[in-house]
Order: structure tokens, then sequence, then C-alpha cells
């Protein structure tokens, strides 16, 4: 069964330069976004069975995943406003 592919970049696509800047340097928002892509990898493999897990512990590593990505779009929307911000 194919999955969805939930890579930040693929998720958040309008934010590819700031993911890429904010990667860069940023440590806060690269420990973030390693932490989230280290969870989309595990629950990737509960859901392909390589890794067995109930069904709870599969949807705790996704409300962590998502609590992630809620955390990294703030910081990219902060990024993306402040870039516009030095342009004008």
């Amino acid at each position: 069964m194919l999955q969805d592919n939930h890579s930040l970049v693929n998720e958040l696509p309008e934010y590819r330069e700031q993911i890429h800047t904010l990667k860069m340097n940023n440590a806060h928002f690269r420990r973030l976004f390693d932490e989230y892509h280290h969870l989309n990898s595990e629950i990737e493999n509960m859901e392909q069975e390589i890794i067995l897990a109930s069904t709870f512990e599969e949807e705790e590593f996704k409300k962590r995943r998502l609590h992630l990505k809620d955390a990294l779009l703030e910081m990219l929307r902060l990024e993306s406003n402040q870039s516009v911000a030095s342009a004008s």
C-alpha cells in the first residue's frame, strides 16, 4: 500500500525557501525539523508493519508529528513575514 508523503517540503511547498534558510541558520528549527522527519519515518514503518505498534502508539506518534508541524509552521510564517518586511 502506498502511503502519503508527509515530508515537510511536500506538506508545505509554499515555504520551500524558508525551510532551507531556517534549516541552515536556526538550530532550534533544525532540531524540530529532524525530529519531525524521524517521527515521520517511524510512522511510515508502523503503517507498513515494519515496526509493530498498537493503534494507540501510532496515533500518539501522529499527534506528536502534528504538534511539531504546527511549531515548524509558526516558525516558517515568522520567517516569511520577516523576509517580506525586509524586502519593503
